[in-house]
């Protein structure tokens, strides 16, 4: 069965997504593709290394994540969720848009309200 090119989209943004928040740094590498880019109000990378290394970190922290929304297209989706912390942030309500070649992510773009994290800037930071 050959896929579209949005099932594919869907297929690459589900898997990765699904692998990071397992704290899964190969899994969540293998739906990357090159070149990279990442960016988010306290972290900008422009390769697969620097993003991947903060995963571990960030994921010591998360308690769960309730997905809002998913929204697929050919060669871009958005994904709309909750990120439970266990930190003074709490719950953080977050948008993460996605753009592939193919079926590799090529960039993502979080959003979020940064200003609950400020306090913990420094530990947050590589």
């Amino acid at each position: 069965m050959t896929l579209t090119a949005q099932e594919q989209t869907r297929r690459a943004v589900h898997g990765y997504h699904e692998a990071r928040f397992r704290g899964d740094v190969s899994a969540a590498a293998a739906h990357l593709g090159e070149p990279f880019r990442f960016q988010s109000p306290f972290i900008d990378s422009d390769d697969r290394t620097g993003h991947l290394a903060t995963l571990p970190g960030f994921v010591s922290i998360v308690t769960g994540v309730e997905l809002i929304s998913e929204l697929y297209g050919e060669s871009e989706a958005t994904l709309v969720y909750d990120v439970h912390t266990a930190t003074p942030a709490g719950t953080q309500r977050t948008a993460e848009h996605f753009r592939l070649d193919g079926s590799k992510i090529i960039s993502i773009m979080l959003v979020f309200d940064a200003s609950p994290w400020q306090s913990m800037k420094a530990q947050i930071e590589p």
